[in-house]
């Protein structure tokens, strides 16, 4: 009798090692893996080492096991009685895949009350994008500012909206590298060709306002790009070579060379990496049938490289590091018209697990950026468009830094509490050099030589931090319910407007060498619930809140698409809103996976480019030299309402085939203008489509081949605030519409085609088009752009891997 008590207080006290591995039998590191008890304690928690390995010094018998992973189906497996034990992560259903963007922890999908959107490595391998913001088109709630794709489009018409909340240059959504800030600092805006597109593992997209974790620049949602980490002598090339063939109906055509890389190896504890990309086109003209001599190719030319490193000296800690040199040029479809780009990032981070096995994490990071932008103004844009004069030249440098700091308990098995803090600081200036607006008399057949009239510095410094907590309740098993609220403070100071009339030396009358201070606090709650109603009907809903500040852009810099010049304003409030969903996963079959969400969100003071008229009391004061109807003025407006319906579906037929579609409708509309902006009052929100999805079919057999066709569209939208402007009839002919379009961007369908062919283990032919059909859309109007036509692009894909 002694003999088998001690026998079994033995088997309770050992411990247990183990490896995590993928179904290709590769260690994954950085996997959370935890022992929950029988008797309700709190849980022990370790990480995995950069070889997949963890260890517990004692597991009580009968106790469970469960390892998340981002990007991974959880596991779960008793393990009381073991001592050693091999975990094997398995691709996952919409539902079961793990998460860490909308808790800021490890979550399972199908536990989460929130609207998340994954897009996958292999869904980024089957798509023929040269740049990531391609990809994320195939999700039906992503758009941009304007249609046009970041391979000819400059960044500051790259800014992201999620469900059409308040669509501008300026994101409403956070957008995170590796959990550190990536939007432009000085502007909101991104540059999507900074991703390095071979080594991203996964994008994890949460598309309800996450202001109550993430603070400003999260009211419209967080989109979070997880790169891969590095493994064991990985080497992975892709060599590509592509052209746009016959550009809108004509004849030009560009080439599109790209080369990526990626490399990383493990040294006992030790992991690093170096990925980059480089990429340049000869574009295509952007302008159609208003086209003149002035207007030329749009293209880029960029490239970018980044070091990582990665040490975990033991089971309960992880360092990480990175650095990281970006440089664009650009040439903007106008004769002369380029700006280009210089960024120097770095951060740091770490995680551990303390001794109570909670969590602490925090991060640093930093920013150098110098940016150029010119703008040349139209002489003569109703007649041929055959002269252009410059009308401003900007740099802009801007240096930023921040952190953040986030601890995590589990109370007993039933809820986990997290709270945190974070801070960032920018500091920017648009050092603006302004001709004169009379058409000069000197000229050289296409440029006419403007004559300097103003020199403007204009900025200043901001300053946000925020503080969050979090709780996680799970009362009963079938019901999870999250609680979180936030508090934040910003303030904008040492604003300026140091402006110089060149001719005499003397101060203008917009001279201010101080701009008053603007300072603000805002209280950001969220409340959340899931319930399994069964095993395969899960109901959630949210009721939340968020805020966006006005970005130094807005407040300081201003700028000119076409005959339209946007002032900035100094004035500008935060946006708040007020928001909720409610949303049903269904899953009839393992294979069958839909979701159905209803939003409703209310953003009151948001910031939109209002067009000024003659009879707006400031009209004269901010629209020095220009005329009614092309100066337009950054303004809060009363009230705005964005509301809809999603709808998102998986399904797998047996181990070759899946079948993902979107579909959102979105009335976002103007509800209240504000005192002068009445008539504004029921108008479409700019720039955001009605109706918009998109289809995608996959087939993946490595001894046949990887085909993937993609279709995606969006219905009418409007390119201004009046919705009023309109494409020409002749030119809505000319590229097959229908010309009874009397206001407005009609809507279009692109289709992408991909394929693939594996030549052993390490070698991958491919070849893949985007707008495959070469179908004309339009971005804006004054004058009439479109997006890319047809782009065909092959290459090589080599990979060698230790695993």
């Amino acid at each position: 009798m002694l003999m088998a008590l001690l026998l079994t207080l033995s088997m309770a006290a050992a411990g247990l090692t183990g490896v995590v591995k993928d179904t290709s039998g590769g260690a994954v590191p950085g996997a959370s893996v935890t022992i929950q008890t029988p008797s309700g304690a709190a849980p022990q928690t370790v990480i995995s080492g950069s070889d997949g390995r963890f260890s517990f010094d004692t597991v009580p018998d009968g106790a469970v096991l469960v390892v998340r992973a981002g990007g991974f189906a959880e596991q779960r497996q008793t393990v009381g009685g073991s001592t050693e034990v091999e975990v094997t992560l398995q691709p996952p259903t919409i539902l079961e895949t793990v998460v860490v963007t909308p808790g800021r922890t490890e979550q399972r999908l199908g536990d989460t009350p929130a609207s998340v959107n994954i897009v996958t490595a292999e869904q980024i391998q089957s798509s023929p994008a040269v740049a990531v913001d391609d990809v994320l088109r195939s999700v039906p709630s992503f758009s941009l500012f304007r249609r046009a794709n970041s391979v000819v489009a400059q960044p500051t018409t790259q800014g992201v909206s999620l469900r059409g909340i308040g669509p501008s240059g300026q994101s409403r959504t956070l957008v995170l590298l590796d959990g550190v800030p990536f939007n432009d600092p000085f502007g909101g805006w991104v540059y999507w060709t900074r991703v390095p597109m071979v080594s991203v593992d996964r994008i994890e997209i949460t598309e309800d306002t996450a202001s109550g974790l993430y603070g400003n620049y999260a009211m419209g949602g967080v989109i979070n790009i997880v790169t891969s980490r590095p493994t064991s002598r990985t080497l992975e090339l892709k060599p590509q070579f592509g052209a746009f063939s016959g550009a809108n109906g004509g004849s030009d055509k560009g080439s599109t060379p790209k080369f990526d890389m990626f490399a990383s190896h493990v040294y006992k504890k030790l992991g690093f990496a170096v990925e980059g990309s480089v990429f340049n086109t000869d574009g295509f003209k952007t302008v159609t049938t208003e086209a003149g001599p002035i207007d030329n190719n749009a293209k880029v030319d960029y490239r970018n490289v980044t070091g990582k490193v990665e040490y975990l000296p033991t089971e309960r800690l992880t360092i990480t590091g990175r650095a990281g040199y970006f440089k664009e040029e650009r040439d903007n479809g106008k004769i002369g018209e380029l700006n280009d780009t210089r960024w120097k990032s770095v951060s740091g981070g770490m995680r551990a697990v303390l001794p109570d096995h909670s969590d602490l994490q925090a991060r640093v990071f930093g920013d150098i950026q110098d940016a150029h932008y010119n703008f040349l103004a139209v002489t003569n844009a109703a007649t041929t468009r055959n002269a252009v004069r410059l009308a401003t030249d900007q740099k802009v440098p801007v240096n930023g830094f921040g952190g953040m700091v986030q601890w995590q308990k589990f109370i007993g098995t039933k809820q986990a509490l997290t709270v945190g803090t974070d801070y960032r600081w920018v500091e920017g200036e648009s050092q603006e050099d302004a001709y004169v607006a009379a058409v000069p008399a000197a000229f050289d057949g296409v440029t006419q030589r403007a004559t300097l009239s103003v020199q403007r510095f204009s900025g200043g410094s901001q300053r946000s931090q925020g503080a969050f907590i979090q709780d996680v309740l799970t009362p009963v098993d079938k019901l999870v319910i999250t609680l979180n609220a936030r508090v934040d403070n910003w303030r904008n100071y040492n604003g300026h407007n140091l402006e110089t009339t060149v001719a005499t030396g003397l101060p203008t009358s917009n001279n201010k060498p101080s701009i008053d201070d603007r300072t603000d606090t805002v209280v950001s709650p969220r409340v959340a619930a899931l319930y399994h109603v069964t095993e395969r009907i899960t109901a959630w809903g949210a009721y939340n809140s968020g805020f966006r500040a006005p970005t130094l852009t807005e407040l300081y810099r201003q700028f000119s698409v076409g005959a339209i010049t946007t002032r900035p304003n100094a004035q500008l409030g935060p946006e708040r809103l007020l928001g909720g969903e409610f949303g049903v996963n269904i899953a009839p079959a393992k294979n069958l996976t839909a979701r159905v969400t209803w939003f409703d969100n209310r953003v009151t003071d948001p910031v939109s480019n209002v067009t000024m008229t003659a009879s707006q009391p400031n009209f004269a004061a901010v629209c020095v030299g220009l005329a009614a109807g092309n100066c337009v003025q950054k303004q809060n407006l009363g009230r705005t309402k964005i509301q809809g319906v999603q709808t998102d579906v998986e399904y797998i037929l047996g181990r070759d085939w899946r079948v993902t579609g979107g579909y959102i409708h979105n009335q976002a509309k103007v509800t209240d203008g504000g005192a002068v902006n009445t008539a504004l009052v029921g108008k479409y929100l700019a720039q955001v489509p009605k109706n918009r999805g998109s289809l995608q079919i996959a087939y993946s057999n490595p001894k046949v081949a990887n085909l993937s066709l993609g279709f995606q569209f969006a219905g009418l939208q409007y390119n201004d605030d009046q919705n009023a402007q309109f494409i020409p009839a002749t030119t809505l002919a000319a590229a097959g519409y229908d010309t009874d379009i009397t206001a407005g961007l009609p809507g279009y369908t692109s289709i992408d085609l991909v394929a693939a062919r594996d030549l052993g283990p390490r070698f991958q032919l491919f070849v893949g088009a985007q707008n495959l059909t070469n179908n004309v859309f339009f971005v804006q109007t004054n004058p009439s752009t479109v997006g890319a036509p047809r782009m065909i692009n092959g290459g090589i894909r080599v990979r060698f891997s230790n695993r």
